[in-house]
Formats: C-alpha cells, structure tokens, sequence
C-alpha cells in the first residue's frame, strides 16, 4: 500500500492518514490510480452506449422486422430506453450495499456485470434465425447492462471524490466525465470505421457485432484496476465510527431523510442527462434519419466535437475548483435556455460548417455540466449515505428523463412533424436545471459532508 507521510503520528486509512486536527492527507499515486479505474469504468459503460445509438439504424433491421424504419428506430430506440427503466433498481440495490460494504467491492461486481452484459450482446442470433427471441435476448441483455449502470457512475462518482483534496475535486472529477468521452469516441470511432470500411450486407449479418465483443477485453482490464484499489478514505473512517466495517442505514434514511438534496439531484441530473444523451445519442440518428445527411460525415462531425469537449473538460474541472460549481453549471443551464434553438437551425440547414458550428455550441455548453457535475452530486450527500442516496436520486432522474430522451423525442417528432422538437426539450430541461443549481450550495472547496477536510500530501 502507497503511504503518506503525516504531520503527526495518527491511524493510518487506506491510503490516507488522518491528523488529531481530523485532516485527512491523501497519497497522490493512490488517488491516481482512483482517478483511472473508475474513468475506464465509465468509459466502458459509455462505448457501450455510445455503439448502440451510432449503430441503432442497424440494429434496428437486425432485430426489428419492419417495413418502416421509423417503427424500427422507435423499437431499437425502445429497448435502449428499457436498461433506464430498470436503473432506479439497481441503484437501490448496489448503493446501499455501497455504503455498507465498501465503494470498491460494489464496483468491481458492477464491472463485472456491465462487460457480460454488453458481450452477451454481440452473442445474440438475429431476428431471421431465431425470431421473436431475438429482440427477447437484446431485452434482456440490456437490462442487466441498465441494472449494473445503476451502481456505476453514482459509485464512480463517490469513489473520485471521497479520494480527492477539497481544492482539487473538480479537477480530479472531471476525468470521470473524460472517461464517458473516451468511450462515446471509441465506440462512434469504430462504427465510423465499420460503416466506411463494409458492405451493408457485411454489417447487417457479422460487422455489428464487433463493438459489443470488444467490451469483454475491457471489462477484464477495468476489473483488475479496480481490484486493486484500497476503500476510501471516508469511508474508512465512517466504517470505524460504527461497531463493525458493515454499517447498516435504512433505506427509508437514504429517501426520506435526504429528501431535499435528492430534489436538488433530480433536477441537475435531469437538465445534465437531457443534454447529454440529446447530443451523444440522439442526434447522430437524427441527423441521418430525420435530415437525411450522410451517415458517416455525420458521425465525424459528432466524434470531432467529443474530442473538442475532451481537450477542454479538465480545463473546465479545473475552473470549477477555483470559482464555483455553481457559476459553471448555471453557464451552462443559461447557454441551452438561449442557444438550443440557433444551435438546431444552423445543423438543421444542413451545410457541413452549419453542423460543426451547432453541434460545437451545444458540446461546449455541454462541458459546463460534464467538468461540474461529478464533484457536485456526491457533495449533496453525508458519507453515511452517499452512495446509495445518490444512487436513488440519479437514476431515478435518468430514467425518467435521460435514458428516454432519444425514444420521446422521436415521437414528439413523430407526433407533431416539428422537427425543432429536441431544441424545445433542451429548453425545458435548462429551466429546471437553473431552478435546482439557484437552490443548491456552493461546495468548491469544502470538505465533503460527514468527512474531514482533505489536502493532498506530496507526491
């Protein structure tokens, strides 16, 4: 184990030494390797995401029998939204397990699980094989992916923060997001390469399935990284308050007791997440099926403006730590409240430099809440209940909201024929996101709720 050298002789905590004056010391090369594992988790999780809405026409004709690719689009688009549905799930069972026995355990098992379920996926028959089972499997892979996600990234979330020195959080937190980046470009990077490089028939019948086979490799390197890593620090020291290492706190004490910041959660995750999943999931469809643009130009265009919002992410973390989450975050909200409607005009018109400057505008309006919001949520919560009230409250918000954006705005579209309709959502979800950041409290710099102050030690 990496250790630090303390101001005075104290207990010594995974990784971590804690003074009399109660200041947690941290080890740099320990909270590296936190950084790191819990990124590459993340950016599994993402690849997979990311593949399966850039290779939704696809799969679309694989497993949706239809004549019409609107239907097949809304049904791949379906069983997309269906791992959402059953994330408020397993955030109610891997967060509190998290508070109880340890971030690290719970997110090497939600490793686990995520890589099988995304491999199971390029295992399953097609439709033309083995018919109404086929669509049947794809459910059901997804929904162990979704059940998994529901521990990951409020997991990731926590075990980057709780390592991190007060002033540093949003720096150090940022990568999270860098991470979720990495994955979106890595898995639009390789359906970019499938599409240019094969037949449509090669695609239709083996070429889809690479993406998904490639997260078993992934998951295995992701499983090591985090099996190696120590529990963190304020958790350590939380574990020690009580008689045993296997704090137990009631589910109804993670609801009920934290009932105002799990508000203020919802409604940040909600205007991050509608974004979010507008500009990396939805909109490559939407520019191929509803714009009728090249689908591989337009899949360039959107992997240029995740490397643009890469290359300024740990900047943007950066500033948060010395001016505030909040002034970014309400950047941010204020950015998609004025310029979701210009932004939509200028990629609706269809012209290459159009669709740049549009996606490039919402992207970086986008970094206002990717480079804020992982050292954000875990500070609305006490270390007793982080893990698992943050669990509830994001994944009841992505659910309702995030995960669904695809499959609601394409019947919105479907609906009305306005095709302005993701602009008007992105609004909406800004409006709510300004009235949660208005209420919440500045926490740059601060120690986290329930922990000591932590400062990094030397290198």
């Amino acid at each position: 184990m990496a250790t630090v050298a303390a101001v005075t002789p104290s207990v010594k905590a995974s990784g971590a030494r804690k003074a009399p004056e109660e200041v947690t010391v941290t080890d740099p090369a320990l909270v590296r390797r936190a950084v790191q594992a819990a990124a590459l988790g993340n950016a599994m999780e993402w690849f997979d995401f990311g593949v399966y809405s850039y290779i939704a026409v696809t799969l679309g004709k694989v497993f949706f029998p239809s004549g019409n690719p609107t239907a097949q689009l809304l049904s791949t688009f379906g069983a997309f939204a269906a791992a959402f549905l059953i994330r408020p799930v397993g955030g109610m069972v891997f967060g509190p397990l998290g508070d109880r026995v340890g971030r690290q355990k719970v997110l090497a098992l939600t490793m686990i699980m995520m890589a099988a379920g995304t491999f199971a996926i390029g295992l399953i028959p097609s439709y033309a094989t083995i018919g109404v089972g086929a669509p049947l499997l794809l459910l059901a892979a997804r929904l162990v992916q979704g059940f998994s996600t529901g521990g990951e990234y409020a997991g990731a979330c926590t075990f980057i923060a709780e390592y991190a020195p007060d002033k540093k959080r949003g720096f150090l937190g940022s990568w999270l997001e860098f991470g979720t980046l990495a994955g979106y470009i890595g898995g639009a990077g390789l359906v970019t390469a499938m599409t240019a490089l094969l037949s449509t028939d090669d695609l239709l019948s083996w070429g889809w399935r690479i993406p998904f086979l490639v997260a078993g490799p992934m998951g295995i390197i992701g499983l090591y990284l985090r099996l190696r890593l120590e529990e963190t620090p304020a958790f350590a020291a939380e574990a020690r308050k009580a008689e045993s290492n296997r704090p137990k706190v009631p589910l109804r004490e993670m609801v009920t007791g934290q009932w105002k910041p799990l508000l203020l959660c919802m409604g940040l995750v909600l205007v991050y997440n509608v974004t979010d999943y507008m500009l990396l999931s939805y909109m490559p469809s939407y520019l191929t099926s509803e714009l009728k643009y090249d689908e591989t130009h337009g899949l360039l265009v959107v992997l240029g403006v995740m490397a643009a919002m890469m290359i300024v992410q740990p900047f943007a973390g950066a500033l948060t730590d010395r001016i505030g989450r909040r002034p970014v975050i309400a950047a941010g909200c204020a950015g998609f409240l004025v310029l979701s409607v210009p932004a939509l005009l200028l990629i609706r018109q269809g012209s290459l430099l159009g669709v740049v400057l549009g996606m490039g505008a919402l992207g970086m309006l986008l970094v206002c809440f990717t480079s804020s919001m992982p050292a954000a949520l875990p500070a609305l919560f006490p270390t007793r209940v982080r893990y698992g009230s943050l669990s509830i409250g994001f994944n009841v918000s992505v659910s309702l909201f995030g995960g669904t954006t695809p499959l609601v705005v394409t019947a919105l579209i479907g609906a009305t024929g306005n095709l302005m309709m993701p602009a008007y959502y992105m609004m909406a979800a800004a409006v709510i996101g300004g009235v949660a950041v208005w209420r919440m409290t500045e926490c740059a710099g601060r120690p986290l709720p329930g922990a000591a102050p932590a400062v990094s030690g030397s290198s």
